[in-house]
């Protein structure tokens, strides 16, 4: 029998040994150490293997539209902050996102749009670098960015990266986020109305309806394999291709061993004769 410390006893009831969480069948929860000793956050995607769907090249002009939204966005904030206090009542969680940005929030997206607009919307900027470039502290920058991410104002992306270690087994260390700065569909009815885009004329919406039925009528009538082909790429869509022209191959009715009627069929064949 083992003998257990009352300081070992009691992190063995609360689920923590060695600041990690453990489960039942001997696995730990998301957002504990990596087995290789390098902490990889839940969320996480290997750098270099999804940033060219990522990233985006903004327009002309837009980076400077998006940071005149943020500051409108901040002013309108502190309005409905003012206004709910005076009426005591309970904002909506759209309300709560817009009133959550600060000054420090809007001059983190001013660095993130100039990024995007000087490199071509390849935005990757460790805390630290945008905490130097602000003038921020590294938590406030932190808070920033949640809080951007909550009224819509910019997506991101955790990532991690390879490093060479010894031993077996690859290695696996947390690198800087991708962030892609967005217009704010959330807020944007909370927004003054010049701010608002235009919306798109009838004949417009009608022709991306049409589209979008006549691309889901075309998905529909694919096989596995093609329809593998078409929505993966790389190594994992020549995989399910191949698995796809397997159940392709099996569903298929066969002319040496064909499918066999059912009931119903054979009596409306009998019924006709």
């Amino acid at each position: 029998m083992t003998a257990f410390t009352l300081g070992e006893a009691t992190a063995l009831a609360l689920g923590r040994v060695g600041g990690r969480i453990a489960r039942g069948d001997g696995s730990r929860r998301s957002g504990t150490r990596h087995h290789t000793g390098a902490p990889v956050l839940r969320g996480s995607m290997e750098a270099g293997s999804f940033e060219d769907a990522f990233f985006a090249v903004p327009a002309k002009g837009e980076c400077d539209r998006l940071l005149r939204t943020a500051r409108a966005a901040l002013d309108a904030g502190r309005r409905l902050k003012r206004s709910a206090r005076a009426e005591r009542r309970a904002l909506s969680s759209a309300e709560r996102a817009l009133t959550a940005l600060t000054a420090g929030a809007v001059r983190v997206f001013e660095e993130i749009c100039m990024l995007a607009r000087v490199n071509a919307g390849r935005v990757f900027p460790t805390y630290d670098r945008l905490a130097q470039a602000t003038a921020l502290g590294r938590a406030t920058v932190a808070r920033a960015l949640v809080a951007l991410e909550a009224a819509g104002f910019l997506v991101r992306q955790r990532r991690f990266k390879r490093v060479e270690g010894t031993g077996p087994g690859p290695r696996w260390e947390q690198t800087s986020n991708v962030y892609r700065p967005l217009h704010p569909a959330r807020i944007m009815g909370l927004l003054p109305r010049w701010l608002r885009p235009a919306p798109l004329p009838v004949d417009v919406m009608q022709r991306e309806a049409d589209r979008v039925e006549a691309v889901a009528g075309m998905m529909a009538g694919l096989s596995c394999r093609e329809l593998a082909n078409v929505t993966v790429g790389g190594a994992l869509g020549r995989m399910l291709a191949r698995l796809g022209s397997a159940i392709d191959g099996q569903s298929c009715e066969s002319h040496n061993d064909p499918q066999p009627l059912n009931s119903l069929m054979i009596q409306v064949a009998n019924a006709s004769a």
